[in-house]
């Protein structure tokens, strides 16, 4: 009798199992749309991409990229925000649309912490501080004894005013005690023309943006935002090791529409942290000069939080705003 019941309990837990693995492995509802909300080609397109080839073979149906441009993101988040709880959409997003825009416009059109659900963290990207290949400054500790001489060339360029680049530049005046006088361009290209020319002498921006050109010998990298040096620029220090108590990066990270399913939402983000996982899709992040990520939906909500609490007060702080 007891053989019997063990038997039977044995086969109850295995059917179970199988029940509830094959609920986790069950395909969605149809086709899965993700939403970027910048052009193609970008770094967000591409990661967006890479991401959407691999998870239609863990999901079992289409996934496809959508390209929602316009107003630096944010029509893409507006756009999450209305979709039903019977879509089945992502978007792909980063702090200038989910930390940034809802503090600096006064009606971003959506709320970023209670309209979307974090789904997965997929990469990290770093910033840096450079100037023209043809100034004397080698480092950061040769900028700030020369800005500590020249207060009043403390400009520096951005590639636009109100992104990250700009609040990482009022991080380090913040850091070093010298208020700087940011000048926003209208995209990296003129910012980096100027840096090139030696009319901008301080420039920042993404370290992806700025790499070609130092390579190039046209600008030089002083360093570099991260905690450890850049895998592909190991020459170059840190903020830290060149004596500023700096390090901030930028992420990308999937959102889905707050009224997705949790359990979709919590299936999905494992499936992009297994992805974000292999080998390959690391090395071809690297390519693209991201840094890749794998954390499921828990995970992800806990870094985020992290990263507002460092961005949020610098944009407090600035007093910057922004018009529709």
């Amino acid at each position: 009798m007891r053989k019997w019941m063990t038997g039977a309990a044995l086969a109850a837990a295995l059917a179970g199992a199988a029940s509830l693995a094959g609920a986790q492995q069950a395909p969605l509802d149809g086709a899965l749309t993700i939403v970027v909300g910048y052009p193609p080609g970008g770094s967000s397109d591409r990661i967006a991409r890479l991401v959407a080839d691999r998870l239609k073979d863990r999901v079992g149906v289409p996934v496809v990229v959508e390209n929602k441009t316009g107003a630096g993101g944010r029509i893409a988040a507006q756009g999450l925000h209305a979709a039903p709880a019977t879509q089945n959409v992502l978007m792909l997003a980063n702090p200038a649309v989910m930390v940034v825009a809802p503090l600096v416009y006064a009606q971003p059109g959506y709320d970023a912490q209670r309209d979307f659900k974090p789904v997965s963290l997929v990469s990290e990207y770093k910033f840096a501080l450079a100037v023209p290949g043809s100034s004397p400054i080698q480092d950061v500790a040769a900028l700030r004894l020369w800005l500590r001489a020249n207060p009043k060339q403390f400009t520096v360029g951005v590639p636009a005013t109100g992104s990250l680049p700009h609040f990482f530049a009022l991080m380090l005046g913040r850091e070093i005690g010298q208020e700087p006088e940011v000048v926003g361009y209208r995209g990296s290209a003129p910012l980096i023309s100027e840096l090139i020319g030696g009319i901008l002498p301080q420039g920042i921006d993404t370290l992806d943006t700025l790499l070609p050109q130092h390579r190039a010998g046209k600008i030089r990298i002083l360093a570099t935002s991260g905690e450890t040096r850049d895998a592909d620029l190991k020459e170059v220090p840190t903020f830290r090791e060149g004596g500023v108590n700096l390090a901030a990066d930028g992420w990308n990270a999937f959102f889905a529409p707050a009224a997705m399913p949790e359990a979709k939402v919590k299936r999905l983000g494992a499936d992009i942290a297994a992805i974000l996982r292999e080998p390959a899709m690391q090395q071809a992040v690297r390519a693209v000069f991201l840094e890749p990520v794998s954390r499921d939906a828990s995970d992800t909500a806990k870094a985020l939080a992290a990263y507002r609490q460092q961005w949020e007060p610098v944009v407090r702080d600035s007093g910057f705003t922004a018009t529709q």
